[in-house]
């Protein structure tokens, strides 16, 4: 029985719970029994956004770049533009802890890149999705950034390590490529992995790999975890509480790592449970400073959770951020306050941290 201070849903505006509704029966439809997904279907549910390259959307361009075609590897490039990226040299910003923070930006007004890496579980959606479409501007006209953002593989035609080839292989193609991939004002050694759900999955295990790997120009300075895809074998407490929430139900999640992992593994292969059993070892790595964000309606929390608490004890320098009222997924519903304060936040700590500040 839940407690009297705690209701038994989360406080939802009428139209954000629909939207939710509709997300989770069409999952729920277009995935086949046999393992495979009704592709037709869903992608005449998943309303998708051109790009703009010459009339700027919310003051922001934004453009596609094929990496590799037989695999059909490519991104969408998004830039801000006129008095978004024009005035924030100028600008100061509250650090997390609410202290002045100096701007970023120098006078050659470069702008740091933020590879975006989308959700989906995998399995569903694209950079081109309307939904990510509208994150990505906001991320680069708030911070203000070069928002990469990547259309990887999808499962279950494509498992496991498929997606972590993908984020990786744009991130060493910008680094080769990066006075004619990039504008002229990108800043690739002041980089940002960012993602959210099974996208921060993916950043993670990019960032990881990117710090085994020499690059010419790129350097990974900060990763952005928004309530990332983790999981195990083991049922956690948040898991069994929330077992059938909207979006990331316990059965839907374990569809998407069964699509995802090689034939014969369980939930405790590095891939997802990333601190448990067989996890990697970071300790010695040059791990990115890490922002990670939880939501108290998401039953992937105490995954999350751990995932910091593993960053803490590797010795690597995190900060958690807690929504108590929020359900997974929460930020891309702009008509939520709280979706504007995450993306302050993730502002923030891109400033402070190319501030140089604690």
């Amino acid at each position: 029985m839940a407690s009297k201070t705690t209701p038994p849903k989360p406080d939802l505006p009428w139209k954000t719970r629909l939207v939710v509704s509709l997300i989770s029966n069409i999952s729920d439809v277009t995935r086949r029994s046999d393992g495979t997904i009704n592709r037709r279907l869903f992608n005449f549910f998943d309303l998708k956004s051109p790009p703009s390259p010459t009339k700027p959307i919310c003051s922001v361009i934004s453009s596609d770049t094929t990496v590799d075609s037989t695999r059909n590897l490519w991104f969408r490039l998004y830039v801000p533009t006129g008095s978004t990226a024009e005035t924030a040299p100028g600008c100061y910003a509250k650090g997390l802890n609410g202290d002045s923070l100096p701007n970023y930006n120098t006078s050659n007004n470069t702008l740091p890149v933020m590879i975006f890496f989308h959700g989906g579980g995998f399995s569903f959606l694209s950079a081109a999705s309307r939904s990510y479409d509208m994150v990505c501007r906001r991320f680069a006209r708030r911070i203000p950034a070069i928002v990469v953002s990547v259309d990887y593989r999808l499962t279950p035609e494509h498992c496991f390590p498929c997606q972590y080839d993908d984020g990786f292989d744009v991130l060493k193609f910008l680094d080769e490529k990066n006075a004619t991939a990039l504008p002229a004002n990108a800043d690739l050694s002041k980089c940002f992995l960012a993602g959210d759900s099974a996208g921060a999955n993916v950043a993670h295990h990019v960032a990881v790999k990117a710090c085994r790997t020499r690059f010419q120009v790129a350097k990974v300075v900060g990763l952005i975890s928004i309530q990332p895809f983790f999981g195990g074998e083991e049922r956690t407490e948040s898991e069994i509480r929330l077992t059938g929430s909207l979006l990331v139900s316990v059965p839907r999640t374990d569809w998407c790592w069964k699509v995802f992992l090689p034939k014969g593994e369980n939930r405790d292969h590095y891939a997802v449970n990333v601190s448990g059993p067989n996890a990697e070892d970071i300790s010695g790595l040059d791990y990115p400073r890490t922002l990670v964000f939880v939501g108290g309606w998401d039953p992937l929390q105490d995954w999350q959770r751990r995932y910091y608490e593993w960053l803490k004890r590797s010795g690597k320098e995190a900060t958690l951020v807690e929504y108590p009222n929020m359900i997974h997924a929460f930020y891309i519903f702009p008509e939520l306050p709280e979706s504007s304060q995450l993306f302050s936040q993730v502002r923030d700590f891109v400033v402070s941290h190319l501030c140089g500040c604690s």
